[in-house]
């Protein structure tokens, strides 16, 4: 699934698409605003990163965690990566949670949301797209 969304195949709100990775928002967010980073490469766990890859791929992280704060004035982020137990998508991939004080997650227990329609889940890519391009 994850590898139709890089190619262009299968629709997802995309933040961005860059040679490191691509970023788009998870379908099912803990809190609105939750993007999902992938490497362009199909791989399945973090040990599968080329070392070469490390800084870019996790630079992209990086900067998506601070548009996701700045572009959504959340008071924080939640980054995290399953690998093999509890990855329900056998791609790795990086989730970037938008968090405020008070907003109910503890430990790891994530419970879901959805957004209200296309339109609002488009607004918020492009919330975090804009801080990221700014």
């Amino acid at each position: 699934m994850f590898c139709g969304i890089v190619a262009g195949e299968v629709p997802a709100f995309r933040v961005t698409d860059e040679p490191d990775g691509v970023a788009f928002l998870d379908t099912r967010p803990v809190f609105k605003g939750h993007v999902l980073v992938v490497p362009r490469t199909h791989l399945v766990t973090l040990a599968d990163l080329p070392p070469a890859s490390l800084a870019g791929y996790f630079g992209l992280v990086r900067r998506i965690a601070v548009a996701v704060e700045s572009g959504l004035g959340a008071g924080g982020t939640f980054v995290a990566m399953n690998n093999r137990v509890s990855q329900s998508v056998p791609h790795l991939h990086t989730h970037v949670v938008p968090r405020t004080k008070g907003d109910g997650l503890r430990g790891f227990f994530w419970p879901r949301t959805r957004y209200a329609d296309d339109a609002e889940a488009a607004s918020y890519a492009d919330r975090i797209h804009t801080a990221l391009a700014g």
